[in-house]
């Protein structure tokens, strides 16, 4: 009988010890079934005198968080699978809606010739990636923050008997982009943003007259600049630019074609104007335009 009690006493033990060799799960992080992200955002390029922006917007498929800092562990778990990130920041005379950007209405100076924008829109940022997720695992990402706002400048050089008499010029540019796709880039919706010309009076353009505008970029088939000349006591009277075959507005087109590329540089562009005498007076033509320096430091 003593025999027997051994063994059932043995026998328990080995089924204890069976049980306690049953491990428990192991995970590597305390969100065992999801997924979480550590971003950085990388703001290397962009224009000099340009800072990071103070806060900026992620968003990640239904998630979205305002964060302030280049490294941030987003605030939420994300369940396994392939999610679409947008980060971008929202600066003045800006709008953001998912992937389209939109620049902000503006009165224009002109009447009867279309839709203005925002002359100086904030400097806008934009980075797009997409990841997986994978459940149990804190991801690490880096997204490189692309400056989506250029900066232009366009001087226009005065010639002929009537360069001392000029009192003012004004003008605006057709073309100029008012949307952006952030997901692939496109630039869309053309406008017109108007051009705030004053008489540049001292460095290597004194005697020019010059306009710097903000632009989204630009879209459509034809950049033109249309301008106006205005003389003292109106004597001549106001000329408009013209192209070669005597069209309204200067034909920027080729100058352009490249500026919705490096958007960090601030691009100038020069044209001397040419006046031709007719029997009411004169025309003035632009056609060249070469690139210039004096482009200045960003606001």
């Amino acid at each position: 009988m003593k025999r027997i009690k051994q063994y059932l006493i043995m026998a328990t033990a080995t089924l204890a010890l069976a049980g306690c060799d049953v491990k428990d799960p192991i995970y590597n992080t305390a969100h065992p079934d999801k997924g979480q992200i550590s971003l950085t955002t990388d703001w290397t390029r962009r224009t000099t005198g340009v800072d990071i922006p103070a806060n900026y917007t992620v968003s990640v498929d239904e998630y979205s968080a305002t964060v302030s800092n280049v490294t941030n562990t987003l605030d939420n778990f994300f369940e396994p699978g392939i999610y679409h990130l947008r980060i971008h920041n929202t600066p003045e005379h800006v709008t953001v809606n998912g992937a389209t950007v939109t620049v902000a209405g503006a009165s224009g100076n002109v009447d009867g010739v279309g839709l203005f924008i925002q002359e100086m829109p904030g400097w806008l940022f934009t980075g797009v990636t997409e990841t997986t997720i994978e459940a149990d695992t804190d991801h690490t990402l880096t997204v490189a923050m692309q400056q989506q706002v250029r900066q232009l400048t366009l001087f226009i050089t005065p010639t002929g008997g009537t360069t001392d008499r000029i009192e003012h010029v004004e003008g605006y540019l057709s073309g100029a982009a008012s949307t952006l796709n952030m997901d692939n880039g496109m630039h869309g919706a053309p406008l017109n943003v108007a051009l705030a010309f004053t008489k540049v009076t001292d460095g290597a353009n004194a005697g020019k007259w010059a306009a710097t505008v903000r632009l989204l970029g630009v879209a459509g088939s034809r950049q033109k600049l249309h301008a106006k000349i205005f003389f003292e006591g109106n004597t001549p009277k106001p000329v408009s630019l013209t192209d070669a075959n005597g069209n309204d507005g200067s034909d920027l087109t080729t100058a352009l074609t490249a500026f919705n590329a490096d958007k960090i540089t601030p691009l100038s562009l020069g044209g001397e104007v040419v006046e031709t005498p007719t029997g009411a007076g004169f025309t003035a033509t632009i056609t060249d335009w070469i690139s210039v320096s004096g482009s200045g430091t960003a606001d």
